[in-house]
């Protein structure tokens, strides 16, 4: 049987991949963006181009308008919430659109869900920001790496939450609303804390999207500036595995409603930004990449490298698309694409 989804950010990066995925499967779509993001137009035209104008539908809107996301959410099955405000330094030097775009966002997006009279399963992409700079756990430095000294499989959920910059406070704001709107309201939510998402159809950035963006500028021959010592190390997923436990959450929702999972690539999937990511896209590449360097950034973390062993033993979800061949798709996807950077 079909279901109604409604995905806020439909037509950014996880948004369009996830709409293809539920039109290509006979699933009736609604995608909520308000095109901010410069991907957004393009990433629309692609899904137009390859269901057709018809096949869903999409509301032009901002989930700061309370009511009009009131108004558009009615009759949604499914709520993927994935809209709003995503780079750490951008929360920095614009504290209040942050907060306003993510944690006063969520709050809308979660009465909407309430109002809606429908009790829609509610999927929540968060962040391992919530978790801070841990400052508790102790690192050990590696020639060219960082990791955690004790905790081999890397963060578990049961970790104290540290909200740490302003993103992490509006992300994390979100997070427990949505996790206590099962509580209080029987809401089936699920909060997906997200490490580093890369693949397809991302047009990163240098404030997000570190994979994507050091691909691109390196292919298009764009500046790069490595930060700190480019020894951070953090777990990467492919979207495509991100989705798959996107779907289990709504399989299997008696389990996961009103659950914390953290999703990233896990203890196997780990890469240091620069240091282990230069020679592999160096070989990629045919040719050196020069870059400058920078100090490091506000709420940057050495380490973050997530535990998933709940998410595979509650949903049976796992990482299947390994770091090599992540970023080999990701590769040839920017060279086809070249002109659109």
């Amino acid at each position: 049987m079909t279901k109604k989804y409604f995905i806020t950010g439909g037509a950014g990066f996880i948004g369009s991949n996830y709409v293809h995925r539920l039109l290509k499967r006979g699933e009736q779509v609604t995608i909520y963006d308000n095109f901010a993001r410069a991907g957004a137009p393009r990433n629309l035209a692609w899904l137009k181009q390859e269901f057709g104008e018809s096949a869903f539908e999409v509301i032009a809107g901002d989930v700061r308008d309370a009511s009009r996301i009131t108004a558009s959410v009615r009759g949604a099955d499914v709520i993927v919430h994935l809209a709003g405000q995503v780079a750490v330094t951008t929360s920095v030097t614009n504290p209040r659109d942050d907060f306003e775009s993510n944690a006063l966002g969520t709050f809308n997006v979660l009465e909407a869900a309430r109002a809606s009279g429908r009790n829609p399963i509610f999927i929540y992409a968060s962040t391992n920001k919530v978790y801070g700079s841990m400052e508790d756990v102790a690192l050990f430095e590696e020639p060219t790496r960082w990791r955690y000294k004790d905790l081999a499989q890397g963060c578990p959920e049961t970790q104290p939450l540290d909200f740490h910059s302003p993103y992490g406070c509006s992300k994390g704001a979100g997070d427990q609303y949505v996790r206590d709107y099962a509580r209080m309201y029987d809401l089936p939510s699920v909060v997906f804390r997200q490490s580093c998402i890369y693949g397809t159809r991302q047009f990163g950035i240098e404030d997000q999207g570190w994979v994507a963006w050091f691909i691109i500028a390196a292919v298009t021959g764009k500046p790069i500036t490595i930060y700190g010592d480019g020894k951070q190390a953090r777990d990467i997923l492919f979207v495509d595995d991100l989705l798959n436990a996107y779907d289990l959450a709504v399989e299997k929702n008696d389990v996961a409603r009103g659950q914390v999972y953290n999703l990233g690539g896990g203890a196997q999937n780990v890469m240091s930004i620069w240091a282990e990511f230069q020679p592999r896209l160096e070989k990629l590449l045919g040719k050196p990449v020069a870059v400058a360097r920078g100090d490091w950034r506000p709420g940057d973390q050495r380490v973050f490298y997530a535990d998933i062993e709940k998410a595979q033993k509650e949903l049976g979800w796992k990482p299947a698309i390994n770091v090599e061949a992540g970023v080999q798709k990701l590769f040839e996807w920017v060279m086809e694409n070249k002109q659109a950077f």
